[in-house]
């Protein structure tokens, strides 16, 4: 049984690698916020940047923030734009911080090259990833689970 919940486990990581931002040019385009790979590197930490960046997914339940249900506001860790609101956000026993509505206008999507998961999320500001966008949230609302890393966000309490 340990080993299948290691080869599980295994395969959760190395699935969530994207192709959708490995981009060896100096500056990704079409976002307002457009920083060379250099400038991201000197800004974020490592596994921020490797997140952010380099679309890497942080380990189940590592986050603070999937525990917190505080009210305030999600922002990209990385342009601090406002992503998701409080009272959009849920338990999906995950291990990630889950959301099921952004705020309107703040996620990009790219199709992942990972079958699993077929949906990408991005700032829209910055275009940092941000997570996976699955249809299995809440059926009583959007029925979407907006499923989030931890260090791809900011979160400032508050309304």
């Amino acid at each position: 049984m340990k080993q299948l919940f290691a080869i599980i486990t295994l395969v959760m990581f190395t699935a969530c690698q994207s192709n959708a931002q490995k981009n060896n040019s100096t500056k990704i385009e079409g976002f307002n916020v457009t920083k060379t790979e250099s400038e991201w590197k000197a800004q974020l930490s490592p596994e921020a940047y490797r997140v952010l960046r380099e679309s890497g997914t942080e380990p189940a339940y590592s986050s603070p923030l999937d525990a917190n249900f505080k009210a305030g506001t999600y922002y990209c860790a990385a342009c601090n734009a406002p992503l998701f609101k409080s009272n959009t956000k849920f338990d999906a026993g995950c291990g990630w911080p889950a959301f099921d509505q952004e705020i309107p206008g703040a996620i990009a999507y790219s199709k992942d090259s990972h079958p699993i998961y077929g949906t990408e999320e991005h700032c829209a500001n910055c275009g940092s990833h941000l997570g996976h966008i699955f249809n299995d949230g809440p059926k009583n609302t959007t029925g979407k689970r907006h499923c989030i890393n931890g260090v791809a966000l900011k979160f400032v309490p508050g309304p």
